[in-house]
């Protein structure tokens, strides 16, 4: 299997979203000075244009339009282990119905794929983190899960920014904290971009997202609410 560059993957992402919505001369500018990064670069130099980039972002562009740009470069929860929640969707019509799929898909990946214990898993279900999230009225309230190899360390940890340097599933992010460099919080709209795919894809209708804690905010966790049409 050939590796794939997280950082060029991501800076295509990134370009070519800017490029849909705010055409090609916005794309340049916020873009200039990626030449040349990509995961083997130094980590400082990528933490570093992600702050400039992210400035030159909320300089340059609009609230909604950022909200779109960021949200298309997120990473995707897989189309087709969403197919079963789709199906049965469109026979329902039941959004409590999806949830409880998702829960279930969620509840696996922790028993079977992380393998963690009866107990972790139970607090990770009462925090209300995961894929599903819950439902207030018409609206889903999603907490992304520390990064997976990191769950058991941040579990234990007690100092708070060393919670949210390791929280992060982003890479760029967590270096910045190591860095003790400050990213905008815009940037979080491109993980709550990986809830929206996920109900999209199963509404097979457009939703919007709101950015509600994030680590980059000093929080402890990032939480999402997904806006049901």
């Amino acid at each position: 299997m050939i590796a794939v560059d997280f950082e060029k993957s991501w800076l295509e992402k990134f370009a070519s979203c800017l490029y849909m919505v705010a055409g090609a001369e916005m794309r340049d500018e916020i873009m200039a000075g990626c030449e040349g990064l990509s995961d083997d670069a130094g980590r400082e130099a990528i933490v570093e244009w992600t702050k400039k980039a992210m400035v030159r972002l909320e300089e340059r562009v609009g609230e909604n339009d950022r909200i779109e740009i960021m949200t298309g470069c997120s990473c995707q929860y897989p189309k087709a282990d969403l197919e079963d929640v789709r199906l049965k969707y469109e026979e329902t019509e039941d959004v409590d119905v999806v949830l409880d799929m998702l829960q279930n898909k969620f509840l696996s990946f922790l028993e079977n794929d992380l393998n963690l214990d009866a107990e972790l898993v139970s607090d990770i279900v009462e925090r209300g983190w995961g894929l599903a999230g819950r439902r207030e009225g018409r609206k889903i309230i999603a907490t992304k899960i520390p990064k997976s190899a990191y769950i058991l360390q941040y579990m234990k940890e007690s100092d708070p920014v060393k919670k949210r340097a390791i929280y992060c599933h982003c890479p760029r992010i967590r270096d910045s904290f190591k860095s003790d460099v400050s990213i905008s919080p815009a940037y979080c709209y491109c993980g709550a971009g990986y809830y929206k795919g996920i109900w999209e894809e199963i509404l097979q209708r457009p939703v919007k997202v709101e950015l509600l804690e994030s680590v980059l905010k000093g929080d402890d966790v990032c939480k999402v609410a997904v806006h049901l049409p």
